[in-house]
């Protein structure tokens, strides 16, 4: 554990939180794409099949528990009481697209040739791409309100951070390499790069979330 990787774990359980906030606090799911919250819990449940095999900490699993129980809070959230407010024609984006490439590449060039090992490198890949239906989602509307904008840039800014934790980890341990996570990482990272500087422009001043004409 270091500075870089506990303040992006304390990052995404800020993104987590406040999408929770946001959907008790105004009862609508208006702006969400409940298809990056599925392929989130897709992500959760095939990472943390290791949470039956072994046991690392108590903070490790805490963290593997609560990021299982709030995507699937989050989803049910979605998916029954806040249905209504759900727009299906915005959140349009072909997953299996997504989750088809994540199975391939996993199968291609996984960590390790094991079932655990297999569905952890589908995990990282598809986490790399799961944010692209919000993201898609918020350029069909051309806007977002801000506590929405906050959350994806919670989620963003907790990739950011992890990607200086392995920068620090290669330089401070011996032997580190984790090409998996490492490509996954700057991926995921570049495809918030719009994101963040409309946030920073607009956001960070005070005004609304809007993408250019």
């Amino acid at each position: 554990m270091n500075i870089f990787r506990l303040s992006g774990d304390l990052l995404h359980l800020a993104s987590i939180f406040i999408l929770i906030a946001r959907l008790h606090q105004t009862k609508s799911c208006a702006g969400i794409s409940l298809k990056t919250q599925y392929l989130y819990l897709l992500v959760f449940a095939t990472r943390y099949l290791d949470l039956f095999l072994g046991f690392v900490s108590v903070y490790n699993t805490l963290m593997k528990i609560f990021f299982l129980a709030s995507s699937g809070y989050i989803v049910y959230l979605m998916y029954s009481p806040l249905k209504a407010s759900y727009d299906k024609s915005l959140d349009s984006f072909r997953v299996e697209y997504i989750i088809a490439f994540a199975a391939v590449v996993a199968l291609a060039f996984p960590h390790k040739y094991s079932v655990v090992e297999v569905l952890w490198s589908f995990s990282i890949y598809l986490e790399s791409l799961a944010i692209i239906p919000q993201l898609f989602q918020m350029t069909r509307t051309g806007e977002a309100d801000n506590i929405t904008s906050h959350y994806v840039f919670a989620l963003g800014g907790y990739r950011a951070l992890y990607m200086l934790n392995w920068f620090y980890r290669y330089y401070t341990e011996d032997n580190y390499v984790d090409y998996i996570s490492w490509i996954a990482g700057i991926v995921q990272t570049a495809l918030y790069g719009d994101f963040f500087y409309i946030y920073i422009t607009r956001v960070l001043k005070g005004k609304s979330f809007k993408l250019p004409v």
